[in-house]
């Protein structure tokens, strides 16, 4: 198999290098950058196979980096951990909105570190090698293309929103929590905070118009694909 390739996005040079070289130890194969725009130019040569994202870099701050990533067909689809020394849920669950796959603080545990990278990456392996289609009727869901087309006419979603859909229609006629939703489909402890999977709905819901109205809210619990 493979070694997997991590980028590691740091300014803090001695940080960086403890993160890579516990990551080497692990089997990994590592690149390290020190800003945004040195980060980006890496990503976009070397596609690895997860990043690691610190928030505060000298040129731009990580949760516009995630977004420029998520914007980017070429880098879209890459994971990213998000790594900082802030602690507050709101800035955790504005990382997951934006598409972040998982939130680390600092200080930080090396193996519980280890165990998340390898716990995202799995998520990752895990998607890709289930079926490669999913039809629903005049929608249908192309797993290895990351589409999704309804009578024909293609609808962008956001990576997230991608996943809790074909998550949910997976699941069709089950109610999934929204604990559920939140660990599977962002690999996160449940801050108990219903807002992250409560938006990624509602934005579904509208992208989806008429078949928007297949994902029925289910009171105080979560949500079922009808």
């Amino acid at each position: 198999m493979a070694r997997k390739r991590i980028m590691v996005v740091d300014d803090d040079k001695d940080i960086r290098k403890l993160i890579e070289n516990v990551l080497i130890r692990e089997g990994f194969i590592t690149v390290g950058a020190d800003n945004a725009s040195d980060a980006l130019k890496k990503i976009q040569n070397s596609k690895p196979d997860l990043v690691v994202l610190d928030l505060q870099l000298p040129d731009k701050d990580g949760f516009e980096v995630c977004k420029m990533l998520r914007n980017d067909p070429v880098t879209k689809y890459i994971p990213v951990v998000i790594l900082t020394v802030q602690t507050l849920d709101s800035y955790k669950i504005a990382g997951l909105e934006i598409g972040a796959d998982d939130y680390i603080t600092k200080p930080f545990n090396q193996t519980e570190l280890v165990a998340r990278i390898k716990a995202v990456l799995r998520r990752v392996d895990w998607r890709d090698k289930k079926e490669t289609a999913i039809n629903d009727g005049e929608l249908s869901i192309d797993l290895d293309k990351h589409s999704v087309h309804i009578e024909g006419k293609s609808i962008e979603l956001s990576p997230k929103e991608f996943d809790l859909l074909a998550l949910l229609i997976r699941n069709h006629g089950k109610v999934l929590t929204r604990a559920e939703l939140s660990e599977t489909v962002w690999g996160h402890e449940y801050f108990g905070n219903t807002r992250t999977v409560d938006v990624h709905v509602g934005r579904l819901r509208k992208k989806l118009n008429k078949h928007g109205e297949k994902i029925h809210t289910v009171e105080r619990i979560g949500y079922r694909y009808e």
